[in-house]
């Protein structure tokens, strides 16, 4: 007969050492179990253990062995560390070339373990070296910009709304060898089953207009968009007149023709980095309108635009008002870059070696986010002025 052995509860060295000490002090089972308010056949079996051990420490189980030991788990764990893009495979390769065989799977197991999880990589906007410069001296420049100015702008921005696009994705239960059931596929269609191109803008006290584009936009029906839209949503949302105008650096949106045009108007215009998608909040509020258009099912195009608008106006004030009032929080993410290259500036030549060394530790050490250089969401864990107070000290 074969039974599932499942482990019981464990109590802590304390406790057992306590059920020693009161039991050494000629208190009986029964009592002891009232003061520690555990049970009698539980007493007798740590003071029997006790008493044939000669200790309370929990003793080596006699059930499987571990198959890695903890220097392979380091291993393991430096390895992908170090290269996030190593597979199970590979790592089973390596550490079978020093004799240790184990499974892909035990290894995967054992990197979960270790808080170590496969996952999908998240797509981030390619940056040269220029592009990371502008992004820095775009944070350097607005970090202190008080929240006033952040609730006066305007935010602008083009996306793509498809009929049966990504975000209809979505899991089935199924058997196994049964994956292209009908009732477990999911149709697909050439070029997402058509397709529209909006162009919205929000700003903290909420969204503003959505429009349609027609056709393939240009400079002149990007001009007519701004000019039918901008205006009248900066009225609604009662942006007052020092309002500012964000645009990102599309061809048509910084065109000879569109730059002369905002020019007569007399617009305010926000400075922004080449390559910068994800410094744009109204990036958040295009996923969202996404979701809710896909969890309505649309059957064609027309369906596809009216839900949009509908969902667009859905849309809580709420959600608008925390994405811009937690925008200064994202340029101060990058304040740690912001400090290192300021007190690069002030560190003399004799002493940037040893600076640099220590800075390389504290990245590794701390996990240090590049959120406005490298474009992540990582919060930094370590402060320069407070690494080094002496060196930062203005």
């Amino acid at each position: 007969m074969v039974t599932n052995m499942v482990r019981s509860r464990e109590w802590s060295r304390k406790t057992r050492e306590e059920v020693i000490t009161l039991h050494r002090k000629g208190n009986g089972y029964k009592k002891i179990g009232k003061m520690l308010n555990i049970p009698r056949k539980t007493i007798g079996s740590i003071i029997r253990k006790f008493k044939a051990k000669g200790t309370v420490q929990m003793l080596p189980g006699r059930g499987r062995k571990k198959m890695l030991t903890s220097t392979a788990v380091r291993y393991l764990k430096r390895r992908v560390e170090k290269s996030p893009r190593v597979t199970a495979e590979e790592l089973r390769k390596d550490l079978s070339d020093v004799g240790t065989e184990v499974s892909a799977q035990t290894i995967r197991c054992t990197l979960r373990n270790e808080g170590l999880h496969a996952r999908t990589p998240r797509r981030t906007p390619l940056l040269s070296p220029k592009n990371k410069k502008s992004r820095l001296q775009y944070a350097k420049s607005h970090v202190d910009k008080p929240q006033k100015f952040w609730d006066s702008v305007l935010w602008t921005d083009e996306t793509k709304l498809e009929l049966f696009g990504p975000m209809d994705q979505r899991y089935v239960w199924r058997r196994k060898n049964k994956a292209y059931g009908e009732k477990n596929t999911l149709p697909t269609v050439k070029h997402g089953g058509g397709s529209i191109m909006l162009w919205g803008c929000f700003a903290s006290a909420g969204t503003g207009k959505l429009q349609r584009v027609q056709g393939t936009m240009n400079s002149l029906q990007y001009q007519e968009i701004l000019n039918d839209n901008v205006m009248q949503s900066v009225t609604n949302l009662r942006l007052g007149r020092r309002w500012t105008f964000q645009q990102d650096n599309d061809p048509k949106h910084t065109s000879k023709s569109t730059r002369a045009w905002l020019q007569i108007k007399g617009w305010n215009i926000l400075e922004w980095p080449s390559q910068s998608p994800d410094l744009n909040p109204i990036e958040n509020l295009w996923w969202d309108l996404k979701k809710a258009v896909a969890v309505r099912k649309p059957k064609n195009v027309t369906e596809l635009e009216a839900f949009a608008h509908d969902e667009w106006a859905k849309i809580p004030v709420d959600r608008c008002k925390t994405l811009v009032s937690s925008y200064a929080s994202r340029l101060r993410l990058g304040s740690d870059e912001r400090n290192f290259h300021v007190v690069r500036q002030k560190v003399r030549s004799n002493e940037w070696t040893y600076f640099f060394t220590e800075y390389a530790k504290a990245v590794i050490r701390c996990a240090f986010s590049y959120v406005i250089l490298y474009g992540t969401s990582i919060k930094p864990f370590c402060d320069w002025t407070l690494c080094w107070p002496d060196v930062c000290s203005v």
